[in-house]
């Protein structure tokens, strides 16, 4: 990889930026110590689903491309059973994320080649983020000696957000927007619709444009008005 990139065109969301990254903060310092070259520390990311792992792989990625540093993210779940391929084209990256390790679980071909990467890439100056939705030992891996290089990655928890703080995070994402939601609205939303952070997003981007394009607020009758549209 000669230039700074993220593969498959993947680019982070505006809204994907550490700095907007509302959970662990020693997460965030930690990713943006990866991302600047300020550690070469590798880390093991694991939470549930809607914790933000791909929010901190993506948006570390964007800020380290930014700085002018070679930075690849590489979702395990598009390049299962052609994990080698993959691997082979960003071993030169100061900064790799690999985002969904449990998609290559019991892949033996895709669970060897990640172990001689790791161990190939050890020996370079780049660092190395991985996710998953649960530690090495309990994601379905086969292959021991992988899970125990894994282990040997600082790891760090996340939990997924609570109530407070998905309000939270969809009001900051909504004023980036333009949009301001009261308690009434987020309560309607939050009870109406899908719960997780990417469905959310997605139709704040939705009520954006109609709002926008009809040139009102957006109260409980529009959003009720929008949705039974939809």
């Amino acid at each position: 990889m000669n230039t700074p990139q993220l593969p498959l065109g993947l680019r982070a969301p505006p809204d994907q930026r550490l700095d907007a990254f509302l959970g662990n903060a020693a997460a965030r310092a930690a990713m943006h110590a990866a991302a600047t070259g300020a550690s070469q520390e590798w880390l093991y990311l694991a939470g549930p689903a809607g914790s933000g792992k791909s929010h901190l792989l993506l948006a570390a990625c964007a800020e380290a491309v930014a700085a002018g540093r070679r930075a690849a993210y590489l979702p395990m779940a598009a390049f299962a059973g052609r994990l080698a391929a993959g691997l082979a084209q960003q071993e030169n990256a100061d900064l790799l994320c690999l985002d969904g390790l449990e998609a290559i679980a019991g892949h033996a071909e895709d669970e060897e080649a990640l172990f001689h990467f790791h161990n190939r890439a050890r020996a370079d100056a780049g660092a190395v983020v991985y996710a998953a939705r649960a530690n090495p030992g309990d994601i379905g891996l086969e292959l021991r000696d992988l899970q125990t290089r894994l282990g040997q990655c600082a790891r760090i928890t996340l939990d997924a957000l609570d109530e407070a703080g998905r309000r939270d995070l969809l009001r900051q994402r909504a004023a980036r927007r333009g949009l301001e939601l009261d308690d009434a609205v987020l309560d309607y939303l939050l009870r109406r619709v899908d719960r997780d952070i990417a469905s959310l997003t997605r139709l704040l981007d939705q009520l954006d444009r109609a709002s926008l394009a009809a040139q009102r607020r957006i109260t409980i009758p529009f959003l009720r008005q929008h949705l039974e549209r939809a």
